[in-house]
């Protein structure tokens, strides 16, 4: 017997290629194919973009987005333009991909990663505020990840009451 096996390299393979096809395996390997830095937040709400069109049952779902963050692992600072990246997908595939990153965030509380917990906590209420007021201005979204546990809960119990970006800005200020 004789077998002949092709090899592929995924680092050798663009992501970009991959942004259509309607497979989960494509989704979850585009997270270790050949990504610029500038480009790790994109890719990363682009896998999961592409995971919530599958339509794929909860547990194959959560297994696949689970490879996708950890192989796809973002600093802080990409973890904000993430944030940004998923403000900008379509409104119902956003909702989606929400739910998967606030289920990661909830399995991080559930470890006890106190600075999983708040990290979680600061991108769920970015999202939130994104959702409710549209992208928010750079500076907007660092004085909300500066604000102490105390004000973090503060501006949660307020989030009804706000309806523009500039709202929320007069609040900043007002601490």
């Amino acid at each position: 017997m004789n077998f002949s096996y092709r090899v592929i390299q995924l680092n050798q393979l663009y992501w970009r290629d991959f942004l259509s096809q309607p497979n989960p395996v494509a989704s979850a390997l585009m997270a270790k194919m050949q990504i610029a830095p500038e480009d790790r937040p994109r890719v990363k709400a682009e896998c999961l973009r592409l995971l919530v069109t599958l339509r794929l049952d909860p547990a194959r779902m959560q297994l696949i987005s689970g490879f996708i963050d950890t192989y796809l692992n973002l600093s802080a600072e990409e973890e904000r333009a993430f944030t940004l990246e998923v403000g900008q997908i379509e409104p119902a595939a956003q909702e989606q991909v929400m739910e998967i990153v606030t289920s990661w965030m909830e399995r991080g509380i559930e470890q006890g990663l106190e600075q999983g917990r708040r990290e979680g906590e600061l991108s769920l209420l970015l999202r939130l505020l994104t959702r409710m007021l549209g992208t928010l201005p750079p500076e907007v979204e660092v004085q909300v990840r500066g604000l102490a546990e105390a004000q973090i809960e503060q501006l949660t119990d307020r989030l009804p009451s706000l309806t523009t970006v500039d709202e929320l800005r007069s609040w900043l200020n007002e601490l």
